[in-house]
């Protein structure tokens, strides 16, 4: 069964400095029937002005991935770490049993562009850490590149959650194919361009929520990047 989700249906805020799109209930943003998905709790499309940004705050048990799209952004946290994060890094940042971070537009002249996504952690109060690593156009150019998964496998991003983040870009007729682990959720976010998933035409911020598939069938791209999670029941 595969249920779409436009990109208008999402929950909006435009804070001036900040405009963001929700695709879960999210601070002020409450829909019943979109709480997350599987673990996955948090997918935010944020647009942060330049010279502009999140001041400290605190986390605590939760796994959260920030993924860059245009311009670049800065992270500090109570662990000691200070660094931006361009596009095509993927960042994360395991909250653990609590810490604080800030997050600021590192870009001078622009508005930075990214996604940040929360997943559920396997095990709570775990020691708060953090990775963040680079994959280039190639990587993901016509294939899903595993992005950040439990076990770091294929050289992804280690993270405290039972799911696997892959990443693709896809033009023309490059494709992809993957056959879907059985009694596990796979959601699929198109982040910009088109693309047919398993036969039905997304939109650049439309999502596929996908559960008892077989496969999943990526084809008929114009331009897109896509992410595609695989997920707790």
């Amino acid at each position: 069964m595969m249920t779409l989700r436009t990109s208008q249906e999402r929950g909006y805020a435009d804070h001036g400095w900040l405009k963001s799109y929700h695709s879960f209930s999210f601070a002020g943003y409450h829909d019943p029937r979109f709480m997350g998905f599987g673990n996955l709790r948090v997918i935010n499309e944020d647009r942060i002005a330049a010279g502009t940004g999140f001041g400290a705050h605190g986390h605590r048990d939760m796994e959260i991935i920030s993924y860059v799209l245009d311009g670049a952004l800065s992270h500090k946290d109570s662990m000691g770490n200070e660094k931006p994060i361009f596009p095509g890094e993927v960042q994360r940042m395991s909250a653990g049993s609590g810490v604080m971070h800030s997050e600021q537009n590192y870009a001078k002249d622009q508005t930075t562009h990214f996604l940040q996504i929360w997943l559920l952690p396997a095990r709570n109060g775990v020691e708060p850490g953090y990775a963040q690593k680079a994959f280039s156009d190639a990587d993901k150019r016509g294939r899903l590149c595993l992005v950040a998964s439990q076990d770091g496998a294929e050289g992804s991003v280690p993270m405290n959650a039972d799911a696997r983040l892959y990443a693709g870009l896809f033009d023309g007729a490059e494709s992809a194919d993957m056959v879907l682990p059985a009694g596990r959720k796979t959601y699929v976010h198109l982040i910009r361009g088109e693309l047919d998933v398993n036969g039905h035409k997304l939109t650049s911020g439309d999502a596929a929520f996908i559960e008892n598939e077989e496969r999943l069938s990526l084809s008929n791209a114009q331009a897109a990047e896509v992410l595609v999670f695989d997920l707790e029941p």
